[in-house]
């Protein structure tokens, strides 16, 4: 059962997968590239040894991050498969996709977070006094709707009377009643 339990942030995730993620430190033979189970939720990056791990190897907040792909980080095959998330002033994460299109969607997934689009579909007034302000001016300005309303339909009247013959369909096998 432990296996299937879903991780903590699983409700909010807005993806999941394996990257292979650029190791901080840097080698004698230059940086480390290590496979991540990484998760994407409203606010923060994790990282993870594997899909069964319980606890991140290390996270991070997106909040002021941007994502772009990064072809310049290899120089082999997967060069079109990486992206970065920079921050000015904070530590620069570098990713490898399993492909192209997979790293395309992941700058696109970190990109509609940081635009506050995704966070503010979810967002729901819960303050009471907003709320009954709201219905005050929903029944002030359904009430003014009515009336201007009734004034359109009195003045839409006569011209109803001109047109009304011609809102009778005629049946086939019928002759038209012409007066």
């Amino acid at each position: 059962l432990e296996d299937i339990t879903p991780k903590p942030f699983q409700e909010n995730t807005l993806k999941q997968g394996y990257l292979e993620k650029r190791s901080r430190d840097h080698s004698f033979f230059g940086s480390e590239w290590q496979k991540r189970w990484c998760v994407l939720n409203r606010k923060t990056f994790y990282y993870y040894a594997s899909e069964k791990s319980k606890q991140p190897k290390g996270n991070f907040s997106i909040e002021h991050y941007s994502a772009r792909l990064a072809s310049h980080l290899r120089k082999d095959s997967r060069k079109r498969c990486c992206f970065e998330l920079i921050c000015p002033g904070k530590r620069t994460y570098e990713f490898t996709a399993p492909s192209p299109a997979e790293a395309e969607d992941w700058v696109d997934q970190i990109q509609f977070l940081l635009k506050g689009e995704y966070l503010s579909s979810l967002t729901i007034p819960c303050d009471e006094e907003d709320e009954e302000e709201l219905y005050n001016d929903v029944d002030s300005s359904d009430s003014m709707n009515t009336a201007s309303h009734n004034t359109t339909l009195n003045q839409d009247e006569p011209n109803m009377d001109m047109e009304e013959e011609d809102i009778y369909e005629v049946l086939p096998g019928e002759q038209p009643n012409v007066q």
